[in-house]
């Protein structure tokens, strides 16, 4: 997060952050004995329960997690909203570092928060997080889901999640080459967790020629490993000549630094919250004549596969909605360009209707 993000949050109350968006409801959650310290967010429940992952991060202080907490959940509602499930928009972040501070404590006492909520808050993997940690909060709530296989659910959702990645990906291409085929492409991907690393195994399957770069050297190698891609430094990967950035991180990479930089004709990454201010440089990467896929349109295969869960999970059931993304980004680029808007705003378009609808609906009845 930049300096002036933290400083915009920092200036504001804990209720005038809150009330920004119009979150319904924040939960803070402090347990001394297991050392949890947790914020979870419900921005809208419109749609339904609002279903989001637990990010498990070593935020640099409180105010960092509390504005990361709310543009994630908030970036959830439009989502499920976007993807037509009946689900709302949440969050929950815990402070800490996610390799020495987990524990069957730490977890269950989670849980036991998670359960207060009474189903108004349904969690899932996330950063920091894996199928493994939703087995223990499953053992003090029924409100969790991405458990693992053998307790019937759906396991690990990052590929799914990089699947519709890579289809938002393939349809920013038709968009702006006249068709889908990534060979011969040079993608930055910007990060080499879970999901980046299934989203550069189908990268490489078609062709694109793919630079990574990552703040974990074994994460790194374990990619190069693989599948053979080439390694830029973290910082130096705005700078390099690209047909497309993928951002795989942290969010607010697409600022207004990185853009002075970026060389390239489409913007489609798995990261969450891309644009620093969704406003500002959503309209700058409009006018530089660059594509921005969506990343909550574009990054949902997660959400709609953790969400089939809630029906029994059936895995072909999960893909078949999972892949409706790709008409779905095509969609929206042609309503952007027909309303002239940014492709971000007319994301949020679609989403906000289908929630106000729903809202006239419920109210109806």
């Amino acid at each position: 997060m930049s300096t002036t993000m933290n400083q915009a949050a920092n200036s504001l109350n804990i209720f005038e952050q809150i009330g920004a968006n119009d979150h319904e409801q924040v939960v803070f959650c402090n347990d001394p004995v297991s050392g949890l310290k947790s914020i979870i967010a419900i921005h809208n429940t419109t749609c339904g329960p609002a279903l989001g992952g637990t990010r498990f991060w070593n935020y640099a202080n409180d105010a960092e997690a509390l504005r990361d907490v709310l543009r994630l959940s908030r970036g959830m509602t439009y989502k499920a909203a976007i993807s037509g499930l009946n689900l709302g928009g949440g969050k929950a972040v815990i402070i800490g570092n996610s390799y020495t501070d987990k524990s069957e404590a730490l977890w269950r006492r989670y849980g036991k928060f998670v359960n207060g909520l009474a189903g108004r808050y349904i969690t899932a993997e996330d950063v920091g997080t894996a199928k493994e940690d939703m087995e223990y909060i499953a053992m003090e709530t029924k409100h969790v889901t991405g458990v693992p296989e053998y307790m019937g659910g759906s396991g690990d959702p990052s590929p799914v999640t990089a699947f519709t990645t890579y289809l938002g990906m393939k349809a920013s291409a038709k968009k702006v080459f006249g068709n889908d085929s990534l060979a011969g492409k040079v993608v930055a991907v910007q990060g080499a967790g879970h999901v980046a690393q299934y989203l550069i195994g189908h990268l490489v399957k078609d062709g694109a020629i793919v630079h990574v770069c990552d703040i974990n050297s074994d994460k790194v190698a374990s990619v190069v490993k693989e599948h053979g891609v080439k390694v830029v430094d973290a910082d130096a990967i705005y700078d390099l000549k690209m047909d497309i950035y993928s951002p795989c991180a942290m969010g607010a990479t697409v600022n207004d630094a990185t853009l002075k930089r970026l060389s390239c004709s489409i913007i489609a990454g798995c990261a969450n919250n891309q644009l620093e201010d969704e406003k500002i440089h959503g309209q700058q990467v409009k006018e530089m004549g660059i594509v921005y896929a969506p990343d909550f349109l574009i990054n949902a295969g997660g959400l709609i596969n953790v969400a089939t869960e809630r029906e029994g999970y059936n895995r072909e059931r999960a893909m078949g909605k999972a892949e409706q993304v790709y008409k779905r980004t095509l969609d929206i680029f042609a309503k952007a360009d027909a309303e002239n808007i940014t492709n971000q705003a007319a994301a949020i378009l679609i989403a906000e209707q289908r929630i106000q609808q729903l809202a006239k609906l419920k109210s109806s009845l």
